[in-house]
């Protein structure tokens, strides 16, 4: 395999830090990589502990009565400079569960009530986003979501409108929007599953 030869951290950011690589390949040529990286130090990112503790988490739940829609939110990115379909999502704090994180960051994003539901290691666990582009890994939590849409505990730097899509919109949607990619295949199993989280019992 490749070997890390030196790691340098480019910028001092917040939420999300660049670090240069320098490397040597497998067929021992030299790689200059960059990664970006939730990690605040050098010794903190993934390919120096070994560890995959989730940066973030991402919430799948369903809404109403008879668990018939979806919760989403449509928010604008910087990076494409227009507006995606997504699942409500967020960082992990410190000391913070990813479960705890997911009823936090559904309410701050939503106002909506999220009520987790126990699945098995293998839907849950901390998978990588983009790997090519960073060591970012996140969690998925599922459960059922009530109470009413607010938008008051939303940070000024967000610009979150709340989606609750029943199968039509879905495939609306999915048709004719940008969406995120984990978004995009959750919601094909959403619009596949006569019963709400079937394809849990797969594993």
């Amino acid at each position: 395999m490749g070997k890390i030869n030196h790691i340098e951290k480019l910028t001092d950011n917040r939420f999300v830090n660049l670090y240069h690589m320098d490397a040597t390949s497998v067929h021992d040529t030299p790689v200059s990589y960059f990664v970006a990286s939730r990690a605040k130090t050098t010794e903190t990112l993934k390919a120096v502990t070994g560890q995959n503790n989730p940066d973030g988490v991402v919430i799948y739940s369903v809404y109403g009565e008879n668990h018939d829609k979806v919760v989403l939110i449509r928010q604008y990115r910087y990076s494409i400079a227009d507006y995606i379909y997504e699942f409500p999502a967020g960082l992990v704090e410190p000391g913070e569960s990813y479960h705890e994180g997911a009823v936090r960051e559904m309410y701050e994003e939503t106002g909506l009530t999220l009520h987790p539901i126990t699945v098995q290691e293998g839907y849950q666990k901390p998978y990588f986003t983009t790997i090519g582009l960073t060591d970012e890994s996140c969690a998925t939590v599922f459960g059922y979501a009530d109470g009413t849409i607010s938008n008051a505990a939303e940070e000024a730097s967000e610009e979150i409108e709340v989606v609750i899509a029943d199968k039509d919109e879905v495939r609306r949607i999915l048709r004719e929007e940008k969406v995120a990619l984990l978004c995009a295949y959750m919601l094909m199993h959403f619009l596949a599953d006569d019963e709400p989280f079937a394809f849990l019992n797969q594993l």
